[in-house]
């Protein structure tokens, strides 16, 4: 079967990338057993054709082959779907053919495609999509495609002219591609064939996992081709890495190195005139920096302003999306944009205050590999200290944010476009402290089970920027609410008598956020004879949203892949619970001790005279972890966690 196999795929790459009756055969016979037959489709063959021209713009020929297995799988692919950007590509059916389960043969008239604006949320840049109605399946049937597409792979600054030029790359001449050999449906084969000029140099590599790989001259040009055979779904694990760092991948391209792309990042903005002065920015700036006196104090003033007014906003302003950044006067005077008009805005003002600065490449959500393909999503800045080194700054990630660069993307490859040019860059881990969450406890439990007291929560970095988020981004007539609804989550007879903001939460650079409350909840202790049982305050739904990692399923006992938490942080809870008179913790003093690479934690829970005394510090030391810090990370979590367990106290 797999000799046969290789024929099917060799004269099928030699002929062209479209499926025959003839040709899927063989792949529909190698769909056997259980873990094909239970899948509601199969992919028979799934196969992209490029053709490189010496410009690097790419034609595309992708093919399908899908048999339907079961009605769920019929009503999935009764439309085909395929999105596209028409400022940088092309795309169409070139055909459609449906075999019948009952032998006929049906081709189906591509002319009635839909080209339409694609579905959006957040970025409306004019992205399209093309649907082509299968109509009504019946398991057996199997559904045959080929769609051409030409052009390039993400928006960059396009020209308008109606012929292929406008499909060439900006940085002319390269071609690189990220290609998935993953799916959600089992595969016979997957294959991926590129075919550049003789004279074009392509590096690739691929990771987690294995292909079947080969270069080969053909017509005078090289022909590099991937494939892999029966490619099952891939098992994914709760909060695990982005399948681009897990899943099998390939990642080629024909620049040299990241230096490179650094370079013509740079050269394409300051070309452009992106950061240009403007008058009126120059008098902000000016306003801003005024009695600032040390380089940091100027760049956080210039970086939380642009942060605090520049709107996201992703509507499409013409010339200049993609790599390009829009010049200081469009930003400046809009007002919005997305990340890499907001970034600019930033450099911008940087270098009206003096500085050196440049926008960076960076990709949130996933590694970015040495192979100098460009998996870039989100644009940042950087700027040069006095003492040389470059520090990056996220003015979209930090809107009323404490930090300048958001530790929810630390541990982030980034690529500066600096005028010396610049290797890919790694953003540090954030240590736990700088992300503390705290909550002090003062209470009183009465014979009746009424709990009275205060707590204070004390929160900074990315836990600082989660409570006080109700502050500065939501009205303040829903400030009291907020604060009720945190108790109510404890209890739904807890009553808040006051809360005290200290100073003004809206106030986020001035200090952490600092709030106490004072409260009453009857019913809090579940009644016996002669005893009580409760929970300690601090580890009962207070701030839940501030711990994510109250959301990673600690009792999974093994990982296969890395896992990711929203930040490093430190979590702090500490209370003193005054018992009625007369009674006694029934509990048995603790201490408990956990340290690691990836999470420490240490409690203690104990009576001295009438007060129980409990505490608990948990510190989580990175955001993405490796499948081996699992263990410990668990451990640690767990740990904690054991000590929102009942106390039992008695008489």
């Amino acid at each position: 079967m797999r000799k046969q196999l290789s024929v099917t795929l060799a004269c099928f790459l030699l002929a062209s990338v479209s499926a025959s009756a003839q040709g899927w055969k063989a792949y529909e016979e190698a769909a056997q057993g259980k873990a094909y037959e239970k899948s509601d489709c199969v992919t028979l063959l799934d196969s992209t054709l490029v053709s490189v021209q010496p410009t690097g713009q790419g034609s595309f020929a992708v093919c399908k082959v899908i048999k339907v297995q079961t009605p769920k799988g019929a009503v999935s692919n009764r439309i085909i779907k395929y999105d596209y950007d028409p400022l940088t590509a092309h795309a169409e059916f070139k055909r459609v053919t449906v075999y019948r389960a009952d032998g006929k043969v049906e081709n189906l008239d591509v002319t009635k495609t839909c080209d339409y604006a694609a579905p959006a949320r957040a970025i409306y840049w004019g992205a399209r999509q093309i649907m082509l109605e299968v109509g009504a399946l019946q398991p057996g049937d199997i559904v045959d495609y080929e769609i051409a597409k030409k052009g390039f792979t993400y928006a960059l600054l396009a020209a308008t002219q109606e012929d292929d030029s406008k499909f060439i790359p900006p940085m002319r001449g390269q071609f690189y591609d990220i290609v998935p050999f993953w799916s959600s449906h089992p595969t016979v084969r997957k294959v991926y064939k590129v075919v550049v000029p003789m004279e074009k140099e392509m590096q690739f590599q691929f990771y987690q996992g294995e292909c079947a790989s080969s270069m080969r001259y053909e017509d005078g040009r090289k022909a590099y081709t991937f494939a892999m055979n029966d490619m099952m779904p891939f098992g994914r694990e709760p909060n695990m890495v982005d399948l681009f760092d897990a899943a099998p991948k390939l990642m080629m391209s024909s620049t040299p190195q990241w230096q490179d792309k650094s370079l013509w990042f740079n050269k394409v903005n300051e070309d452009y005139g992106s950061f240009a002065p403007l008058p009126e920015a120059q008098k902000k700036v000016d306003e801003l920096i005024k009695g600032k006196k040390t380089e940091m104090e100027k760049i956080a003033v210039l970086t939380h302003w642009v942060a605090d007014n520049i709107r996201y906003a992703g509507i499409s302003m013409g010339k200049g999306e993609g790599y390009t950044l829009h010049n200081t006067k469009m930003n400046y005077t809009d007002r919005c944009g997305v990340c890499k008009d907001i970034a600019g805005t930033l450099i911008s003002f940087l270098r009206m205050a003096g500085f050196e600065a440049y926008p960076a490449m960076t990709m949130a959500g996933s590694r970015v590999e040495s192979i100098p393909a460009d998996h870039f999503n989100h644009c940042v800045a950087v700027v040069k200290l006095s003492n040389g080194t470059y520090m990056p700054l996220d003015p979209t990630w930090v809107p009323f944010c404490r930090e300048l660069w958001s530790s929810a993307e630390q541990q982030q490859n980034y690529l500066p476009g600096v005028p010396e040019g610049s290797d890919l860059c790694l953003t540090p881990v954030s240590a736990p402290e700088n992300h503390y969450f705290r909550i002090k406890a003062d209470n009183r439990l009465d014979a009746d089970g009424t709990l009275r007291g205060t707590f204070t929560v004390t929160a900074e970095g990315q836990s600082d920027s989660n409570i006080r988020r109700i502050f500065t981004t939501g009205f303040q007539s829903e400030w009291k609410n907020t604060m009720e609804r945190q108790l109510l989550a404890v209890s739904p007879k807890a009553r808040l008598l006051s809360v005290d903001y200290g100073r003004n939460p809206k106030d986020y650079q001035s200090a952490p956020i600092k709030i106490t409350f004072r409260y009453e909840i009857p019913d809090y202790a579940l009644k016996g004879k002669d005893m009580l049982c409760f929970h300690p305050m601090v580890m009962n739904n207070l701030y839940n949203q501030v711990r994510s990692y109250l959301r990673i399923d600690t009792g999974v006992k093994e990982r296969k892949y890395g896992f990711k938490d929203a930040c490093s942080r430190l979590v702090e809870l500490d209370e003193t619970i005054q018992l009625p008179a007369g009674y006694k913790m029934a509990n048995s003093d603790r201490n408990d001790n956990v340290e690691g690479c990836s999470a420490d934690f240490e409690g203690s829970l104990a009576q001295k005279g009438n007060k129980i005394f409990l505490y608990n510090k948990l510190a989580l030391k990175k955001r993405v972890y490796e499948a081996s810090d699992w263990d410990n990370y668990r451990d640690a979590v767990n740990a904690h966690k054991t000590y929102g367990d009942y106390l039992v106290i008695k008489k």
